[in-house]
């Protein structure tokens, strides 16, 4: 009669052990609250500027890490394509929050919204997209996927993508390449427009686009135990996403500390926001292609640059109207060519619904082509 009890107990204290990151966030969130100034006072001593920025940045990326994991055990119940939406809504949701911040601390960025997105693209369609491709077909000759599932989501983020990121560099005004307020409307209601189709697609008459029965997936030997009910993994994933609120707020003073007095590149602010959305579904769409499902992979990587542009977007074309913080969208030069060369081998390396290794190789070239270029 003993044995009930005493493995609940044994349970519950296995949770708690694997929930552990939960309280350094929440310490990390509140010593941030109680000693702002004391902690931000010494940014100008270099040793002390990189112990706070990497705190900061670490504890938010675990955090993200954290949503990630419980985003996956959801996605282990609910299945395709609810598990995936989830975790590319949960992950756009904190890069919002974290682009917010930066907008809206310090001096006025009006590129950060455009860095960022770029950032993201070119993280996940090529650094992304090059190693899950590379890394699944090691051991395999070639990896399938959904062709029509991959058709969707590019028929959505190739005009996407043109239109917040192109375009407005063909349509500046007498301002330069801020959008007028007509053309952030009608650019706003294209965005959420075409991703809200795209979602009744997705979760509703056309779901099975974006799952694979073939039974080829080989078990995940990572994947933590599968404890716990769907509403526990919930308010988990909201409980790792609130000190996120905070703490990239706190992480904003470093980055315009290191753009506006150090004078590093205006990009940076955009790659180190991009580096936390794009790390977490990195690695979950690596895992699921070594294990033989690309699809859910395909997922992922693809359903992030969807959402990161349908929905960051016109969440940054809101905050620019009420802040009055102007935004520039469109790309120019070396990255304008990088991201219309990316999306036309984004269309190549999908259009026949199997991959190969050669193909994660050339995404891995024009990965490390736009990081070269950063520091041009």
């Amino acid at each position: 009669m003993t044995e009930g009890p005493a493995l609940r107990t044994v349970g519950a204290t296995s949770r708690v052990r694997e929930e552990w990151f939960l309280g350094v966030s929440v310490a990390t969130s509140l010593a941030f609250l109680a000693f702002r100034e004391q902690l931000f006072g010494r940014l100008s001593d270099p040793l002390w500027f990189t112990v706070v920025f990497i705190w900061l940045f670490a504890v938010v990326l675990g955090s993200a890490l954290s949503v990630v994991r419980h985003a996956d055990h959801l996605a282990e119940r609910l299945k395709e394509p609810y598990g995936t939406l989830i975790l590319t809504l949960a992950i756009t949701s904190i890069e919002v929050m974290a682009i917010s911040a930066v907008m809206l601390h310090g001096e006025n960025n009006p590129t950060l919204a455009r860095d960022t997105l770029f950032a993201v693209v070119m993280i996940i369609l090529n650094g992304m997209v090059g190693l899950s491709l590379l890394l699944g077909a090691w051991r395999r000759p070639e990896q399938q996927h959904n062709l029509q599932g991959a058709n969707a989501y590019l028929g959505v983020i190739v005009p996407l993508a043109t239109l917040s990121l192109v375009m407005p560099t063909f349509l500046a005004g007498p301002y330069g390449q801020h959008p007028s307020a007509s053309r952030q409307l009608i650019l706003g209601i294209i965005s959420v427009g075409l991703y809200a189709t795209f979602l009744f697609l997705q979760a509703g008459r056309h779901r099975d686009y974006f799952a694979d029965d073939s039974n080829r997936h080989e078990p995940i030997s990572e994947r933590v135990s599968r404890h716990g009910q769907v509403w526990h993994h919930a308010i988990l994933l909201f409980a790792y996403m609130a000190p996120v609120v905070f703490l990239v707020e706190q992480l904003a003073r470093p980055i315009d500390y290191i753009i506006e007095t150090l004078h590093a590149p205006t990009a940076f602010g955009g790659v180190v926001m991009a580096i936390l959305v794009a790390t977490p579904e990195a690695i979950s769409a690596v895992r699921a292609s070594i294990a033989n499902n690309l699809q859910r992979a395909v997922n992922i990587f693809l359903g992030s640059v969807l959402s990161t542009i349908g929905l960051t977007v016109p969440a940054m074309l809101v905050i620019s109207r009420l802040y009055g913080h102007p935004v520039t969208l469109g790309l120019e030069h070396g990255d304008l060519v990088m991201l219309v060369l990316t999306l036309a081998v984004s269309i190549i390396t999908f259009a026949s619904g199997r991959t190969h290794l050669m193909q994660g190789a050339v995404h891995l070239v024009l990965f490390l082509a736009y990081v070269l270029l950063i520091f041009q």
